[in-house]
């Protein structure tokens, strides 16, 4: 007789993802019931394929935001549990035994919709445990049904009918290759936080350009103990006020009257 797996749909929303997706599905590949991965339309490298070899049902669409595309893979699932899982991620042995023996024992699970659980990254060739970066809770499984991905895009936030328990395995995190991908990260989420800001009232005063960075850098190096990390927690800090400064920078670049953004004698177009 087959060994009937959990009820737990896998569900994965993905671009170019060919030197990441394998490590994600595979360490979800034998414990679940199926693992759904839609697609970005476009992609032409290798990621379907690699997708397929481990029995993921692959479904290409065009890119709908992030919010549309979660809400659309889970929307395929079939589980009675569903757990989201980003292509630079991997459920760790200690989060998937905790996952199993919590759905499977209902005096832990009921009454429940959802579950959260840390969130743990590696960057600069060590676990990052401290800081801003951890424990970064997040809530990625939940019954079907019983939750819908809203918010802002990028910022896809999971709304749950009921209550979120908590768990305490990892996730492990994987987004951050070198520092030179983290750098290139900070152009795309400043231009879409001057988008979602440009319009609102009021320019940003001293406290954004000044004194929003400096509290970055101290709540994250010293109260959040980044500092127990190494070189790696203080640039971490560095990078998180550098990129707040950038943020409100380029904001109040774009409110510039557009009389004032040519420079004197030249001929505006």
């Amino acid at each position: 007789m087959a060994e009937t797996k959990p009820s737990i749909s896998v569900v994965t929303i993905s671009g170019a993802e060919a030197g990441r997706i394998g490590r994600a599905l595979a360490s979800v590949q034998d414990w679940t019931l199926e693992r759904i991965v839609v697609l970005n339309e476009e992609v032409r490298d290798d990621t379907e394929e690699i997708a397929l070899k481990t029995g993921a049902k692959v479904y290409r669409e065009p890119w709908k935001g992030y919010i549309a595309q979660k809400n659309s893979a889970a929307d395929k699932a079939v589980g009675n549990w569903l757990l989201d899982l980003d292509a630079d991620e991997a459920v760790s042995p200690e989060l998937r035994d905790e996952i199993l023996r919590t759905i499977a024992d209902p005096a832990a699970s009921q009454g429940c919709s959802a579950f959260s659980f840390p969130r743990l990254s590696w960057y600069c060739g060590r676990w990052i445990r401290h800081g801003d970066w951890y424990p970064d809770r997040t809530i990625r499984l939940w019954r079907r049904g019983k939750a819908r991905w809203g918010g802002v895009d990028p910022h896809a936030i999971l709304s749950v009918d009921g209550s979120i328990g908590k768990l305490r395995a990892d996730l492990h995190h994987f987004s951050r290759e070198s520092i030179n991908v983290h750098l290139g990260k900070l152009a795309h989420f400043s231009d879409e936080f001057v988008r979602q800001h440009r319009d609102k009232p009021g320019v940003p005063g001293i406290f954004e350009m000044a004194a929003r960075p400096f509290w970055r850098f101290i709540r994250a190096y010293f109260l959040r103990l980044g500092f127990l990390d190494g070189w790696p927690g203080y640039y971490i800090a560095a990078h998180t006020a550098f990129s707040t400064l950038v943020r409100y920078a380029k904001l109040r670049e774009a409110q510039i009257p557009p009389q004032l953004s040519t420079p004197p004698g030249a001929k505006s177009r």
